[in-house]
């Protein structure tokens, strides 16, 4: 593969160049999107010393130059404005050498990654759909104004510098391969704010959380044989450490975006004692490679699955190492998915309930990032619970008027002193809003637990539609 992604860098360098000097990373191409209100990062190479000079159409009268380095390399920051549909072009020019980037839009810009729930497209996975594909690419043309750059899966053990990619504009021929998820988070982000939305969507199916950490990183953990890793010729790459960061963050980190989205955790399930710090430190590594300050970080929990067990626990640990970050992380926050599975998805690793989590995201960020008002975007989550013996009262917040259903609520199961947990019968007081337990089967209970399983369908919501967070009260 590489000699042929290294010929596809160059045909792309040849067809967008006039001169030899003057090269941009493919990242900047035709249709792509730039970060609105900033000093949107443009960089590449040129001759050794040689001045480069860049005009926006949006500003011609301000022209932003910048000088090569000694080994060629030069970055510069151009300001843009508002955001707009109306295609802008970038000319930049250093000597002879002209490079020029047309249909540009000037917008919102994301980042998204994690493993195959993110990379999944909407075509869907092999014989798992996402739900309301054909729809969404018939429509898909209705949304010119959306791009993505997909970069193509690869890894490294060293840094890099460029990755091939190209923007592809928001048709049915292209955003069949969208991924699904972002697509459905730009789409709804769009509609929001009434503005453009750029994706670079960078992801691999199957990754842990350690192939996004930066090597320097990973060394401090003091548990990483870099060497021992790269040697071994039978590991499957996408279990590899740091070959993600290398090969498909660095090459990209600077490009100004506005944040990150992020759905990953399938393959770390087992290893929720050390999940949330790793993630915590993986987003430190992000927003420093970006130098962009806190730029927010927002993740969607794991899905129901089997995980070798749907009875069990290991998923429901995981998850809740995904919320312990989400709380020790700044500027961040989580999307709940309990409720988007089907019974039959119990071996259906991919979800087929993409829509929805993409709207759950852009919900999100409309509030916590655009800071509009009114958007639904908060989870029922445990409180605090009193216990008379077999009866517990439950308070939760982010739901101010009541949880849905309140009678035959489902999914709740308390424990006593011998830790064997049971199905247990509760109500929701419509006066108070408390939620009452009764399990005569516990004794007198201990703990109490919600949705507490691999692959448990999530029926509690707020009136919002939101769903309540699984949990435990034992630890």
């Amino acid at each position: 593969m590489k000699p042929f992604i290294t010929l596809i860098a160059a045909l792309s360098a040849t067809i967008i160049a006039t001169g030899a000097e003057l090269r941009l990373p493919d990242i900047f191409s035709d249709h792509m999107v730039l970060q609105q209100q900033s000093k949107a990062r443009i960089w590449g190479n040129a001759a050794p010393g040689a001045r480069v000079e860049a005009v926006g159409s949006w500003a011609p009268e301000s022209p932003i130059s910048a000088k090569a380095g000694k080994d060629g390399r030069w970055r510069l920051e151009i300001p843009t404005g508002e955001a707009g549909f109306e295609p802008q072009t970038l000319r930049l020019a250093s000597g002879r050498d002209t490079v020029t980037i047309s249909d540009i839009l000037i917008g919102e810009v994301w980042f998204a990654s994690g493993q195959s729930n993110m990379e999944m497209p909407l075509r869907g996975f092999w014989t798992q759909p996402v739900e309301g594909a054909a729809q969404a690419i018939a429509f898909s043309c209705k949304y010119p104004g959306i791009r993505m750059a997909t970069i193509p899966k690869t890894i490294s053990y060293d840094l890099q510098t460029e990755v091939p990619t190209e923007w592809k504009i928001s048709s049915p021929e292209n955003a069949v391969n969208f991924s699904a998820t972002a697509y459905f988070f730009a789409r709804n982000l769009s509609d929001l704010l009434n503005v453009p939305v750029g994706i670079i969507c960078s992801a691999y199916g199957g990754s842990k959380v350690e192939g996004w950490l930066s090597r320097e990183r990973l060394e401090s953990y003091k548990t990483w044989d870099r060497e021992a890793e790269r040697n071994n010729d039978i590991m499957p790459d996408y279990e590899r450490f740091n070959a993600m960061y290398n090969a498909m963050l660095h090459p990209l980190a600077g490009y100004t975006i506005r944040g990150f989205i992020w759905n990953q955790g399938e393959s770390n399930v087992g290893m929720h004692d050390s999940y949330h710090t790793r993630l915590a430190d993986m987003v430190a590594d992000w927003r420093s490679e970006w130098g962009l300050g806190e730029l927010p970080f927002y993740m969607v929990e794991i899905p129901g699955w089997n995980y070798g067990n749907p009875a069990g626990d290991s998923a429901a640990l995981l998850r809740e190492s995904q919320h312990k970050a989400a709380d020790i992380i700044p500027s961040c926050g989580i999307v709940c998915t309990s409720d988007l599975v089907y019974p039959r998805e119990v071996d259906d690793i991919h979800a087929c309930k993409k829509a929805e989590i993409g709207e759950r995201l852009a919900f999100m960020a409309a509030a916590k990032t655009y800071h509009m008002p009114g958007i639904p975007h908060e989870y029922p989550r445990f409180k605090e619970m009193t216990v008379d013996g077999s009866r517990a009262i439950l308070t939760f917040s982010g739901a101010p008027d009541g949880l849905s259903p309140h009678e035959d609520i489902e999914g709740f199961e308390a424990a006593g002193a011998d830790g064997i947990f049971h199905p247990a019968q509760v109500r929701q007081n419509t006066w108070t809003l408390h939620v009452e337990l009764y399990c005569p089967k516990a004794g007198t209970i201990k703990s109490v637990r919600y949705n507490f399983r691999n692959f448990a369908i999530g029926k509690v919501h707020n009136l919002m539609g939101l769903p309540l967070i699984p949990f435990r009260t034992d630890k």
